[in-house]
């Protein structure tokens, strides 16, 4: 009864566990209600080349920022260190720009290109990106304040949660998510929950295997996915015809009708749907959505990717998972470092 559902919520609003403001919904006046844990939370990501972080005031809009990562410039400088101490200094002007406490900071979940295992804090596989165990040993390089706790988590893992709970996956129980950026990465989510495996790799999309005879990955195998849709790699393919382009510029050529832009995107599609069948097969998700820069492709890439599932993996009647593109964009992993700092805060707050 709605007399109920008043009161529980006062009870939830004076223990300060939700906000409650007056807001309209098709034209009649409604009430909205947030979670409102104990402090802002920050969600960061550190990619390959860029670092971005997104501010939660609890306000119900967050403050995001980005800054491009150039190639690291100190003596022995490692990429993982580089952009850590750039999210870091990202993170201090986000935080005095608005004028926030970093004591009042309640988590900060944080998003890195290496596989993470999740129950001990360490970077599994670090030859995947070497450097990085360092970097998630050592969270107090990511605190804005002392004590505030600082979590880890795959990119990959992170922008899946993100598109599950907010995004294209919004209402599904099971969703696979890979991301096309410098690299391939994805995630897969069941329940609201990312599943993480024995040792953090699950969901490592991008290093299924599609030609034993291919290029070597960094991974030390041959062929993976990442090394043949990667944006790296197409952009690779179009150097001596189109000299060096950015994805941008990829992405506009290829909406404006060039054939060899266009070409190169739906040989990606091929390729994620030769990788994905058997994940989608033997996962069998409610939805399969495709993030990262190169999502911004659309159909030219998504069709050929649906063209090759329905091929491979419709053993019976309406077998076909349904591809979208994500929502978020790039700033996925963001999104989802910034979940994982909530349910830290809140799973706390609970247990």
């Amino acid at each position: 009864a709605p007399a109920t559902v008043s009161a529980a919520l006062a009870a939830l609003a004076a223990d300060g566990l939700v906000r409650v403001s007056p807001t309209t919904r098709s034209g009649r006046r409604a009430t909205q209600v947030r979670l409102a844990p104990a402090g802002a939370l920050v969600g960061v990501h550190c990619y390959l080349d860029e670092v971005r972080v997104v501010l939660d005031l609890g306000d119900g809009a967050p403050v995001e920022a980005a800054v491009p990562l150039r190639a690291a410039t100190g003596p022995g400088q490692q990429p993982a260190e580089h952009a850590v101490l750039a999210a870091r200094a990202l993170l201090d002007r986000v935080l005095r720009d608005t004028g926030t406490d970093p004591a009042s900071v309640a988590a900060v979940g944080v998003g890195v290109p290496a596989p993470v295992e999740v129950r001990t804090g360490r970077v599994a596989g670090a030859g995947v990106r070497a450097g990085w165990g360092g970097m998630v040993a050592a969270p107090a390089l990511l605190a804005p304040a002392p004590g505030v706790p600082v979590l880890f988590d795959n990119d990959g893992n992170l922008g899946a949660l993100a598109e599950a709970r907010l995004g294209a996956g919004r209402g599904r129980w099971s969703v696979v998510h890979v991301a096309l950026g410098e690299g391939v990465s994805g995630g897969v989510v069941v329940g609201g929950e990312v599943v993480h495996g024995r040792t953090g790799t699950a969901g490592e999309l991008g290093h299924l295997t599609i030609d034993p005879d291919g290029p070597v990955c960094s991974c030390g195998n041959r062929g993976c996915l990442q090394v043949l849709a990667g944006a790296s790699a197409v952009l690779d393919l179009l150097v001596a015809s189109h000299g060096r382009l950015t994805v941008p510029e990829l992405l506009a050529q290829a909406a404006a009708g060039d054939p060899g832009c266009r070409r190169v995107l739906s040989d990606v599609g091929r390729h994620l749907g030769t990788a994905l069948a058997s994940v989608c097969t033997v996962l069998d998700p409610d939805v399969l959505v495709v993030g990262g820069s190169l999502a911004g492709a659309g159909d030219v890439l998504l069709d050929p990717l649906r063209e090759v599932l329905a091929e491979r993996t419709a053993v019976t009647a309406g077998a076909v998972v349904e591809v979208v593109a994500g929502r978020l964009g790039v700033g996925a992993p963001a999104r989802g470092a910034l979940l994982l700092a909530r349910d830290a805060v809140l799973g706390g707050a609970g247990g």
